[in-house]
């Protein structure tokens, strides 16, 4: 899941840097609010990207994994009703 996730955000964040470089090397020659477009859809692909470079999966059950504190864990385990209290 997390290599997944982190080719789909270097994959969106390659075609942001490319819409920049086209946009202001290529595309301004023939029509600059098309470069300027192309600039808008590049601001807006990082923040997507970061959001989809931290999502949690359904598979990723970081919320389960054990703190360290054996007392802590025993307590939490009574809570979510996994361990019956002895």
């Amino acid at each position: 899941m997390l290599a997944r996730r982190r080719h789909t955000y270097f994959a969106m964040m390659g075609t942001c840097i490319g819409l920049f470089v086209l946009a202001w090397g290529v595309v301004r020659l023939w029509s600059v609010p098309a470069a300027v477009g192309m600039c808008v859809v590049a601001m807006v692909i990082p923040p997507v990207a970061a959001v989809i470079a931290n999502r949690r999966g359904p598979d990723d059950r970081w919320w389960d994994d054990p703190s360290g504190d054996p007392k802590s864990d025993e307590w939490w385990d009574e809570l979510d009703g996994r361990k019956r209290r002895r």
